[in-house]
């Protein structure tokens, strides 16, 4: 039994104070919390029972002081508000938890596509002495990165492939991706394909562009069989302002498919068709990208090619552990083929 003083304010209690109520040692104690299994089931109990009543929690920065090393990693992700990313960061919280004895905490960090916020977001990191980070960058091959690495701080860089050789990446070959998403429509019977996306301003945007016009190019046809709507992002709002305008075109000229850069670009475009009765896929065929699990729920069922999202989350999270216990590590790019899932969206 815990005695207190009387009015006294309760608080959390330490190893000490939890090891003399329960009656065992400062081990005894240190075991339970890092290695249960070495401690009796009756002595176990009796100590998580004081631990409960002394409302102690254990102190995890204290922890890492004396092993000298963080038990957390960070994702810096370029869209919070893209299930894409979200699913990727699930992966990475899998092989997290999965990582050594009690496993490692993920911090998730927004950038919002905003240069200044990553770079805020990457310094107060660093300060925390993170185990490492694994980053969505704006610029893949941002100078910062590099610092950060060189300063002793792993670098995963994720969805993305950088020019050099100073971080670990994972990324999926997405001109072959807007190769199979183009192929499909051309099989289809479409001569005419919108593209819509950012492709001036993001790599892997331009890369999908550059699969579907080797797409074309391989059926005979040329590239002004595609016709460009760019957009600013790739949300769902810029998908509904895409559609408004392929809508006017005049029908001659019109596509009568549309390779969108991103799910939320498709379902944006879907949503067009719908407020002005086009039938998808009958006036207008549409495929995606990223194949988020709102595609297979829309009301008509989208097309899309597939990433692995958890699968790169995880394989990234395993190449930031290797790099971090290794004392010999060699930087590896890990590229991953995507996947066309097709549905009702192209099916005629």
């Amino acid at each position: 039994m815990v005695v207190r003083e009387p009015g006294a304010e309760p608080r959390a209690a330490g190893m000490k104070e939890v090891a003399a109520a329960a009656g065992v040692s400062l081990g005894t104690v240190s075991n339970v919390l890092n290695r249960p299994d070495r401690v009796s089931p009756a002595t176990r109990a009796r100590v998580e029972a004081v631990m409960a009543e002394l409302r102690f929690v254990r102190n995890e920065s204290a922890r890492q002081l004396r092993a000298g090393r963080s038990r957390v990693l960070a994702y810096v992700m370029l869209d919070g508000s893209n299930p894409f990313f979200t699913d990727v960061a699930a992966g990475m919280e899998d092989a997290a938890d999965a990582a050594g004895e009690g496993g490692l905490s993920l911090f998730l960090c927004n950038s919002a596509h905003q240069p200044a916020r990553e770079e805020a977001y990457l310094g107060r990191l660093e300060q925390q002495r993170v185990q490492g980070v694994l980053i969505t960058p704006v610029d893949p091959d941002a100078p910062l990165l590099g610092e950060i690495a060189r300063r002793g701080t792993p670098v995963v860089v994720v969805d993305r492939t950088p020019a050099g050789t100073t971080h670990c990446s994972v990324a999926v070959d997405d001109v072959y991706g807007g190769e199979i998403a183009v192929r499909h429509l051309v099989e289809q019977g479409h001569e005419r394909i919108a593209f819509i996306g950012n492709h001036t301003t993001v790599g892997q945007v331009r890369d999908r562009r550059l699969g579907a016009l080797r797409a074309l190019d391989a059926a005979g046809l040329g590239p002004d069989h595609l016709v460009d709507l760019t957009t600013t992002a790739l949300t769902v709002a810029d998908g509904r302002g895409a559609g408004e305008r392929l809508a006017g075109l005049p029908a001659p000229v019109r596509p009568t498919a549309a390779f969108c850069a991103n799910d939320l670009v498709a379902l944006g475009l879907l949503q067009t068709c719908a407020n002005l009765r086009m039938s998808v896929p009958h006036d207008l065929a549409i495929v995606g990208y990223d194949d988020i699990e709102f595609a297979a729920a829309a009301a008509v069922p989208l097309t899309s090619v597939r990433q692995p999202r958890r699968r790169l989350g995880r394989t990234a999270v395993e190449l930031l552990l290797a790099e971090a216990s290794e004392t010999a590590h060699e930087h590896r790019k890990v590229v991953f083929t995507p996947e066309l899932v097709v549905r009702a969206s192209t099916l005629r």
